[in-house]
């Protein structure tokens, strides 16, 4: 068995309710702040990965270095109040709901594997934002614990690894823990100790190279943290979807006249259109009352483009003079919010699943923020405990 492919050595698993929201669903620093200052708070897996945006750190103005011991202690009380210990564990996880269906394998990969010729085995396909991954890698680094698991799917062979899965979890029957979530998805796994079956299920793991479904700065966190290992779902679907994410405008000082001239200025065909909706190929643009439709120009180059890298270079770089990664451009996925300082949102068709797959054969990446995989493993449900793999002949389990 291959060991960048391994069963959880020592883990938790939580007993009955998660301690507090889903990590994974708050990106933005106003909005975790925000939900730490709820009451009760401070006693959840929100304040453990946010450790100096919780009211008490910023009261004591504490820097990320001085807060995370405190965070330790707090994941540690966690622990004893609401999960059980686990040891040599995989886990068949099924996650359905109305944004889609995955089956896979939670279990830990090593962010860092490479093959035989040196090419990375779990890979990257959007872009990081480099102080996000020194953040949250300080956090991992200091907590020796992983929360939330990223969501990897196979680059090929996928339909073989939900067959397996499959095949697991009917010869398993009842799953060992069953929740749902406040959007009505229904979260099932099952754990599956050392023996035949958890060795068949990581090998099938381990038979084709994997690419980062959701969660580009977990798995750039947990190879920067240095533990060697990351918590993981590995699927294939069976019914993934790609979900929208737009780009707002914020602080330029624009309104819908000055974009209009200034993109028309660059040669775009910009027009007024109150019924437009995104699609493939045109962005459309709500600033104000105005709603615009931007028909994207062709890629200059062969090879797959994202509307994404079209819209940051042509519309913004090039026509407006905004940098993509300065602070007048937030991503925001689908269903969110507009922010109330928002001078316009240029809303984006989803990414097809077929292009993530040729920008990947390609060699490239896509610019951040331009997926929204669905449905993703609910954060806190298990617990991981990151150590290095052991020498070849060792043992995982712990006294």
């Amino acid at each position: 068995m291959s060991d960048w492919i391994r069963p959880i050595g020592r883990g938790w698993v939580v007993r009955d309710a998660v301690p507090g929201p889903d990590v994974d669903e708050f990106a933005e620093p106003d909005r975790v702040i925000a939900a730490l200052a709820a009451p009760g708070a401070a006693d959840t897996l929100l304040a453990v990965q946010h450790p100096a945006r919780t009211p008490a750190a910023l009261a004591r103005g504490l820097d990320l270095a001085a807060a995370v011991p405190v965070a330790r202690a707090a994941l540690e009380r966690l622990r004893r109040r609401f999960y059980r210990p686990v040891h040599d564990i995989v886990a068949p996880y099924r996650v359905e709901g109305p944004d889609g269906v995955a089956l896979g394998l939670l279990c830990l990969v090593d962010p860092a594997a490479v093959t035989d010729d040196g090419a990375a085995r779990v890979r990257h396909t959007e872009d990081v934002y480099p102080d996000v991954v020194a953040e949250r890698a300080a956090v991992l680094a200091g907590l020796g614990c992983a929360t939330s698991a990223a969501l990897l799917v196979p680059a090929t062979g996928g339909r073989a690894l939900t067959e397996q899965v499959e095949q697991a979890c009917a010869g398993l029957g009842l799953p060992d823990l069953s929740t749902s979530d406040a959007a009505g998805r229904r979260h099932d796994l099952w754990l599956v100790p050392a023996g035949p079956l958890q060795s068949r299920l990581l090998a099938a793991v381990a038979d084709a190279d994997l690419l980062v479904a959701d969660g580009n700065h977990r798995v750039a966190a947990a190879a920067a943290a240095g533990h060697g290992a990351l918590l993981a779902l590995v699927t294939a679907g069976p019914a993934l979807k790609i979900g929208a994410i737009h780009r707002v405008l914020t602080g330029t000082g624009l309104g819908p006249e000055d974009l209009v001239a200034r993109w028309c200025a660059a040669g775009l065909d910009v027009r007024y259109d109150e019924h437009a909706v995104p699609v493939t190929g045109e962005a459309v643009v709500r600033a104000g009352s105005a709603v615009l439709r931007v028909p994207l120009p062709a890629p200059d180059g062969p090879g797959p483009v994202i509307d994404h890298e079209l819209v940051e270079q042509v519309l913004f770089a090039g026509a407006l003079g905004i940098d993509p990664d300065g602070p007048c451009v937030r991503p925001l996925p689908a269903g969110r919010p507009l922010p109330p300082d928002a001078d316009a949102v240029v809303l984006l068709a989803p990414v097809r699943y077929a292009d993530v797959l040729a920008v990947h054969a390609a060699g490239r990446r896509m610019p951040r923020k331009a997926t929204y995989f669905t449905p993703k493993p609910r954060s806190g449900l298990v617990l991981a405990e990151l150590q290095r793999a052991p020498h070849p002949g060792s043992s995982l389990r712990r006294p």
